[in-house]
């Protein structure tokens, strides 16, 4: 046994280290960029993300081909199902106002290398859509002046015809990303100010096209003249429903500014709701308006909207789209530019990605390096390759996130903080916690289910516990009172929080093979029994997953924004990407492979052996004890881990006094 314990101990002491958490400061608004986006702010920059090329190409293509006059329905869907992944975001942000979005999310509550391949995976994500969006811009633009542009570049300067490539370099496309990612790169207010003045251009077009459009309204293109509401039946709509989802893909980039947000605490919740709301708003309204303009098969998916005000008799108003639409793409690729370089920025300056892309420059407070850098790689991928095979890509690495961030919520909303005395850093992601004393003061500390007084006697380390016998609550992460009777042999025994970190495993697991028996059952041609009997047994494990995380108590005393229904609205949205992550193709699934082998080659080769927490790990503690006696009669023995800056770490161990004093129960039991 001692031999087997041995040769296990490199794979333990590995699983650890790819495990560990992020240490967080206690004071979370310290930061070296500079703190000046407001809810204003941060509102547009949500607004811009989300409503781009998509109200003015997607709603067009799924009305005539997915889902007819019934979009507006699909768009509706789509936005509950966006809000429930938003609102984890929201929480997030404003518990930790940091940037790095949804990898720092991850490294707080998952671990390490969670984290790492989630950044790693958005990372790409950034870079794909916005040389997807400047090769719509320049295509956009490109058929205005009827592909002037395009013959230009392939009579006088050349083409090709390779697989996956563009039959032509797109100069137009990589040459706004450059001249983008400059004006990023001059200050987080330049880029705040040219998202305010694309954004207003963009709504005020959006305006006129909904009272000019409603104007010229006609109900009996709803009419079953013209094939009925929901041509497509409810199948239609779910279908459009999941394409309508990506519209709203972008509302992530407000947590990313977290660091550079004034009031992070409030502004982050509300420029959420509110983004999100004014999105989901515009594209149910203008769907409204477009469907009602023109006969829904009628439509042109490239130019939905300019081609069904000139079908009207109103070419002019054309033009006008066309403005609002070049606005609209400049609003999210400057989201793209302005949220890529600071997850960059978040994951060198933990140590997990090269150095040089953590150095943030003094006079503009923002990192310049990862700007020009991954703006040049993302201009080049805009140069060379086709829009159709950048967009197949997409998607697979923001609902992934989605889906951690989402499990992030339910893991720290029933996980204990680690508070530690002051100057220390914590694991707490709570920037309101105070840190408590110093152990050498005597002190009165009030909880909510009593009060635990502190006297300088038996040995100048002894507490004496009064505990409130009535509406005695149980520690957060523990099993609920009224489920000990039944729950307690079974579960009692586990650490605080254990129980859901292994329910939350269980409710993804469930999840994805839920999903994957209602997408692949007609390809693996499985019978009607099977079928239904794979059915009933993961939906019965998904709704055990999250009944058991219901039987334990919850954080309740937040002083900033939560997610409501935990663990409802969190487990909803991660079964709901975890559904539209089997609806892509396989191609995006390779790429997928591929992209994380490349991401593990880089962690394994310079992420673990430069990451901060590991480095932390090997600073040398020396060690102090106090105790506090339970009105049980139990001897609570506080370790308290000295750091040569005078920091202090806590962990709690209880001894049993019938026992002599060094005789120690299992730590952490309480």
């Amino acid at each position: 046994m001692a031999t087997c314990a041995s040769g296990c101990a490199p794979a333990v002491r590995l699983c650890q280290r790819l495990n560990r958490l992020k240490t967080l400061d206690d004071d979370m608004m310290a930061t070296s960029l500079k703190r000046c986006l407001s809810t204003l702010d941060l509102t547009l920059l949500g607004v811009g993300g989300m409503v781009g090329s998509g109200l003015y190409v997607l709603t067009g293509t799924v009305a005539k081909d997915m889902v007819g006059p019934a979009i507006i329905i699909s768009f509706l869907f789509a936005g509950i199902a966006s809000l429930l992944a938003a609102f984890c975001y929201a929480e997030f942000g404003a518990r930790i106002p940091k940037t790095g979005s949804a990898y720092m999310f991850t490294y707080v509550s998952v671990g390490e290398i969670w984290a790492f391949l989630i950044g790693w995976n958005v990372i790409l994500e950034n870079m794909i859509g916005g040389a997807a969006v400047a090769r719509a811009w320049s295509g956009y633009l490109d058929s205005i002046f009827n592909h002037a542009i395009q013959n230009f570049t392939e009579t006088h300067i050349m083409q090709w015809n390779v697989p996956f490539l563009a039959h032509y370099p797109d100069l137009l496309a990589a040459g706004i990303l450059i001249v983008a990612s400059c004006f990023i790169s001059f200050g987080v207010q330049v880029s705040s100010y040219l998202n305010h003045i694309f954004s207003t251009i963009s709504m005020g077009v959006i305006a006129f096209i909904l009272v000019f459009g409603f104007v010229l309204a006609e109900p009996a293109n709803w009419s079953q003249k013209e094939g009925g509401f929901a041509p497509f039946g409810l199948s239609g709509i779910m279908a459009g429903s999941a394409t309508c989802f990506y519209a709203f893909v972008g509302f992530d980039v407000i947590a990313s500014s977290g660091e550079e947000a004034k009031n992070p605490q409030k502004a982050i919740p509300i420029a959420t709701a509110i983004s999100l709301g004014l999105a989901a708003t515009a594209y149910i309204l203008v769907s409204t308006v477009l469907t009602l303009m023109v006969p829904w098969h009628t439509l042109d998916p490239n130019s939905a909207l300019a081609d069904a005000f000139f079908r009207r008799g109103y070419s002019w108003a054309g033009v006008i789209v066309a403005i609002g639409s070049i606005c609209a793409m400049n609003t999210v690729l400057l989201c793209n530019l302005f949220s890529l370089p600071r997850i960059v920025y978040a994951m060198a300056d933990d140590g997990l990605f090269f150095s040089i892309f953590a150095r943030v420059n003094p006079i503009t407070k923002v990192p310049v390096n990862g700007i020009l850098v991954f703006g040049v790689l993302m201009a080049t991928m805009a140069l060379i390759f086709d829009l159709e095979a950048l967009v197949q890509f997409l998607s697979i690495g923001t609902l992934l996130a989605y889906t951690f961030v989402a499990a992030s919520i339910i893991v720290l909303r029933f996980q204990p903080d680690k508070t530690s005395s002051k100057g220390t850093n914590s694991t707490s992601p709570n920037p309101n916690a105070e840190p408590s004393p110093a152990a050498s003061e005597s002190q009165t500390i009030t909880e909510d289910s009593g009060e635990l007084k502190e006297y300088e006697s038996f040995s100048d380390k002894l507490q004496l516990v009064e505990r409130q016998k009535t509406r005695e609550r149980r520690g957060v992460g523990q099993l609920k009172a009224r489920w000990e009777p039944y729950l307690g042999k079974l579960l009692g025994d586990s650490e605080p929080g254990e129980v859901v970190a292994f329910c939350v495993l269980a409710l993804m697991v469930s999840s994805t093979s839920l999903c994957a028996v209602v997408e692949f059952h007609n390809k693996l041609q499985l019978p009607l029994w099977s079928f239904v009997m794979l059915l009933v047994i993961f939906s019965l494990a998904y709704v055990l997953s999250m009944a058991l995380i219901w039987a334990h108590e919850p954080q309740t005393n937040r002083k900033t924004f939560q997610v409501p229904l935990v663990p409802l609205v969190p487990g909803a949205s991660i079964l709901i990407n975890i559904f539209l992550m089997l609806k892509l193709s396989l191609l995006t699934w390779i790429r997928f492979t591929i992209w994380i082998a490349i991401g593990l080659l880089v962690y394994f080769g310079y992420g673990i052996w430069h990451s901060k927490e590991g480095l932390r790990e090997l600073q040398p503690k020396d060690m102090a004890a106090r105790y506090v006696v339970l009105p049980s009669g139990s001897l609570v023995e506080t370790v308290q881990s000295v750091q040569p800056d005078g920091q202090v770490d806590s962990s709690v161990r209880h001894v049993n006094p019938s026992t002599t004093p060094t005789t120690e129960e299992y730590p952490g039991k309480r």
